[in-house]
């Protein structure tokens, strides 16, 4: 992991997120790109090309003058920043963005326990999720540290995971931390016995490593809902981040059955990493 790119729009959900992005770069040595989204209205048809061209040039100058007042944090000191501001209307055009830039991990703030229903769902962080080829990490508040030591691993199993939950592995490495993988069984038509949960749990670690080596640290969770079991599990651990793996832009809510991802996200207190399958 060499780069991060922060998306930026003078909030204290996004200065959280920045300040989350800084400790980050100055623990892993990594290089920072603050990026604004510039959103210059439609612009009439009355007008004329020059004066389109001027207006435009006008809120550049403004935009690049703000950004770069904001930018004078005593946190951002011996980080490598690189300031970048686009001309975009939508938050999907981030992903092309990183992929310019060859970004690794996105960073994004939210509005916390608020509720998805009110922020997430339709929201710039939740595009930059459905559309983002590369982990993104949403925080909720500025997190005194990043010392990510127990992270929460939630899968199905499902061999269409198996290149994402690959990805998890490594991301979790470079922060070296403990990955606790659960799995959350319901008490409905999908209920596994416990010899039924192994066996999936068997071959699908066979697929991603080859070995079942990592079935000493998966835990076997029975709880009414997924999101339950995750948040149960997650607190009783002491955990610092929760990983989810998403369908990317089919929305999150798919990657259970409901809206699993998003209540877990909802009511979470901790950072969600999402990864998109």
């Amino acid at each position: 992991m060499k780069k991060i790119i922060v998306p930026v729009d003078f909030s204290e959900n996004s200065e959280n997120a920045l300040q989350v992005a800084a400790m980050l770069a100055k623990k892993h040595n990594l290089a920072l790109y603050p990026l604004h989204m510039l959103d210059i209205q439609d612009v009439s048809i009355n007008e004329s090309v020059s004066y389109q061209h001027e207006r435009t040039a006008f809120y550049l100058k403004l935009a690049e003058k703000r950004f770069k007042e904001f930018l004078k944090k005593d946190y951002l000191k011996d980080v490598e920043v690189v300031p970048l501001i686009k001309h975009y209307k939508v938050f999907s055009e981030v992903d092309s963005i990183a992929s310019e830039v060859n970004a690794d991990l996105i960073v994004m703030g939210s509005h916390g326990a608020t509720g998805l229903k009110e922020f997430f769902v339709g929201s710039n962080t939740e595009k930059v999720v459905r559309y983002a080829n590369l982990p993104v990490l949403v925080v909720k508040n500025n997190l005194p540290n990043v010392d990510f030591k127990d992270a929460v691993v939630a899968t199905d199993f499902s061999e269409e995971s198996v290149d994402a939950f690959k990805n998890v592995l490594k991301t979790l490495d470079i922060f070296n931390a403990v990955k606790h993988v659960i799995y959350v069984n319901l008490p409905n038509e999908n209920f596994k016995s416990t010899v039924e949960m192994q066996q999936m749990a068997n071959d699908f670690y066979m697929k991603v490593e080859g070995n079942t080596d990592r079935m000493i640290s998966t835990n076997f969770i029975c709880d009414r809902s997924i999101e339950d079991g995750i948040l149960s599990f997650s607190n009783s651990i002491g955990a610092d981040l929760i990983t989810v793996i998403t369908h990317g832009r089919k929305g999150l809510s798919h990657i259970f059955s409901g809206s699993v991802a998003e209540d877990v996200t909802n009511h979470a207190a901790l950072p969600i990493m999402t990864f998109k399958m």
